[in-house]
């Protein structure tokens, strides 16, 4: 069941006997603290990831979420709340931030931050370079994580970054991060600016980092189709406060709860709620078009 009360942010999905890989508690942030310009971004934030799963996050924009996983490899630390990843508490001094970051690798939602090299082989290859690992396992790497994101290692490791469309950019990026083989990937609006091919290419090649390399994902987007496929759980952020909690199926029926967070669930949920509205007797769950496909496929049967 969703969870919607004021302490929202600090009921998280328990597992019993399993330790979360990333596990936030009573997280504040501001910015340009003690100027005229102070920002809380974050009001006490709690949340937990677990190894294998799926995870949503989700909110208008300035809610707070690029900030929040900022916390989660390091690039920033908690001054105000504890960030723990994989038993690493970052607050402490002596953390070992390398560490963190090989554990969780963060995609930014501007992949030209993160692509700086003139070749694409050579980008992919910054990270397990500072590693220090031997020739033969970076190009191995690197032909992997090329492969695993669909840009074609020959084809590919010689061409200018500069030449790459935006799709293929944001493959690279996606790529660099991944030669780091991370136990945790969070990507911020992973498939922003994407045609509709190209977004359903990349999600399908993100799913596969689940299921194929059992990689746990933290997915931030706009895009409510795209948490409602690959989720498992959502995060609602509002003004900096976990607001809401639970499935996608949960968070996205509560139509009511949405339209006061200033969201709206994927259409595919909006059709079928406007049906159910208008005593049309449809399921009003259906997260994606092919779900709304069978809720609809009895009615239409009907005929006239």
């Amino acid at each position: 069941m969703i969870d919607r009360g004021e302490h929202a942010g600090t009921l998280t999905a328990a597992r019993p006997g399993v330790s979360p890989l990333i596990a936030v508690e009573n997280l504040w942030h501001t910015y340009m603290a003690g100027t005229p310009f102070e920002h809380q971004a974050l009001r006490g934030i709690s949340l937990n990831i677990y190894p294998g799963e799926a995870v949503g996050v989700i909110g208008q924009t300035g809610s707070g979420k690029s900030t929040l996983i900022q916390y989660f490899n390091g690039l920033m630390r908690p001054i105000r709340g504890r960030v723990l990843v994989a038993g690493h508490d970052l607050g402490r001094p002596d953390v070992d931030l390398a560490a963190v970051r090989r554990i969780v690798g963060l995609v930014f939602q501007e992949p030209e931050t993160q692509v700086f090299e003139r070749l694409v082989g050579d980008d992919i290859a910054y990270g397990p370079r500072q590693l220090r690992l031997p020739f033969l396992e970076i190009r191995e790497r690197v032909r992997w994580a090329m492969e695993t994101v669909g840009l074609p290692f020959d084809a590919f490791k010689d061409r200018y970054t500069f030449t790459l469309s935006g799709g293929e950019l944001r493959k690279a990026a996606l790529a660099g991060v991944l030669a780091l083989r991370p136990r945790v990937l969070v990507v911020d609006e992973p498939t922003s600016g994407l045609d509709p091919g190209a977004r359903e290419e990349l999600r399908g090649r993100i799913r596969d980092l689940r299921t194929r390399e059992g990689m746990t994902l933290v997915l931030v987007s706009h895009d409510m189709e795209e948490v409602a496929r690959l989720s498992d759980r959502l995060y609602i952020l509002h003004d900096g406060a976990v607001v809401a909690t639970g499935t996608p199926r949960e968070v996205f029926v509560d139509g009511a709860r949405l339209a006061e967070l200033g969201l709206a669930p994927p259409e595919a949920t909006q059709v079928v709620q406007r049906l159910r509205a208008r005593g049309y007797h449809v399921r009003g769950d259906a997260l994606t078009v092919e779900e709304a496909e069978q809720a609809l496929a009895p009615l239409l049967s009907e005929g006239p």
